[in-house]
């Protein structure tokens, strides 16, 4: 049965739709909207005659047209870059906002989204935990074996560098972060990369990153490289720890030497200076002694020359004077005296001795010279010869 048969769709319900009534309306729609008048088709039915079939495929082509010009507009968004390729060659970089250029096939557009930061991690991925041995195990510059896991961020700075210059561009981040951190690793010590040196090395790393990527002109900012983990491999893990437990000993002892160095070497230090300092003033003191008796004995001098006698009695008198005045004395009177004679001594010695100590509060000493005149002595011998005529 034809397809433009009219009893076609009559016969069932349930069938197709005609094609050629839908074709009609079609047509007599579009001639309606461009001002045509839309005949009605002649009873006999048929396909619709060249003119009607021409003038509907153009208005075909034309909203076919339209929609390819249409389908060249695009939109940048802020902080992205558009990329317009022509046959698949760049042309041109656009700024952010509406943008159009010749619709696929002949041009082209990519939007490449600069600030979005991108992460490359090496030596392990997603977790530290799942590592990746081939990337993390490096040779320090002590022929130690190390296990770092570390993560590179980095930015867009050339949008067409990055797409043209090279085919894999976060591949090439990824294999540069493994060559520069190996390369500084190994020249470095395992302590100074294990601990103080990480922030240095993650430093050092970025730098030359950096630069490898700039020589192989990638378009690729390097923002930050953060060590996730550094430690010896887990083979060696419990000796590692030993090792470090007696560094650690080691470095507290020399700290306790150095604190007792400080203190005592101060205290050493201050009482050589003491020292020294009451050395020179004893010396200068024998000095000025020195200086001032010889002045002394040259004055004495001018004055003996003037007066021999009286500068000799002079002299013994003053000597005399401090001779006597730091001893004890006991004068007696000899005269008409016999040999009898009794002075407590001692204890006129003890009493001196004694009231040096008492303060000048206390009751002084009493003198402890003795003047006996001679009637006292005198009178004593009489009462002794006395005392022995009347002893039987």
């Amino acid at each position: 049965m034809a397809w433009n048969d009219p009893d076609w769709g009559k016969k069932n319900n349930s069938g197709p739709p005609d094609l050629d009534e839908l074709w009609r309306k079609f047509n007599q729609k579009l001639g309606a909207m461009f001002g045509g008048k839309g005949k009605e088709p002649s009873s006999g039915g048929g396909m619709p005659t060249s003119g009607q079939a021409f003038g509907g495929l153009g208005i075909v082509a034309a909203l076919a047209l339209v929609v390819w010009l249409g389908s060249g507009f695009y939109i940048v968004n802020a902080g992205e870059r558009g990329v317009v390729l022509r046959f698949g060659k760049w042309v041109e970089t656009t700024e952010p906002g509406p943008r159009w250029h010749i619709p696929y096939p002949i041009e082209s557009a990519e939007v490449v989204n600069m600030e979005q930061v991108r992460t490359v991690e090496v030596g392990y991925r997603n977790t530290i935990k799942s590592k990746v041995l081939k990337e993390s195990l490096m040779l320090t510059d002590d022929e130690n074996i190390i296990d770092i896991q570390f993560a590179v961020q980095y930015t867009l700075k050339d949008p067409k560098a990055y797409l043209f210059n090279n085919r894999h561009p976060d591949d090439a981040v990824l294999q540069t972060a493994e060559t520069a951190i190996r390369e500084i690793v190994g020249k470095s010590k395992m302590d100074f990369v294990l601990y103080e040196g990480r922030a240095e090395v993650a430093a050092k790393a970025s730098k030359l990153m950096q630069e490898i990527l700039d020589r192989y002109q990638t378009g690729i900012a390097i923002s930050k490289v953060t060590m996730q983990n550094a430690q010896p491999p887990e083979q060696v893990q419990s000796a590692f720890d030993d090792a470090v437990k007696a560094g650690q000993d080691r470095e507290r002892q020399k700290n306790e030497g150095q604190a007792y160095a400080n203190d005592v070497v101060p205290k050493a230090r201050g009482g050589a200076s003491r020292l020294l300092q009451e050395a020179d003033g004893y010396k200068q003191r024998v000095i000025a002694n020195a200086e001032g008796d010889a002045a002394r004995f040259k004055q004495i001098m001018a004055e003996y020359n003037k007066a021999p006698g009286v500068t000799r009695e002079r002299l013994y008198l003053d000597a005399m004077q401090q001779i006597y005045s730091t001893t004890s004395k006991v004068l007696v009177d000899q005269k008409g005296s016999n040999s009898m004679l009794y002075l407590p001594l001692d204890k006129l010695i003890q009493q001196s001795a004694s009231g040096t100590q008492i303060s000048g509060d206390a009751k002084p000493a009493p003198v402890p010279e003795a003047i006996l005149p001679d009637n006292t002595i005198r009178s004593r011998d009489t009462f002794r010869s006395r005392d022995r005529e009347a002893r039987p």
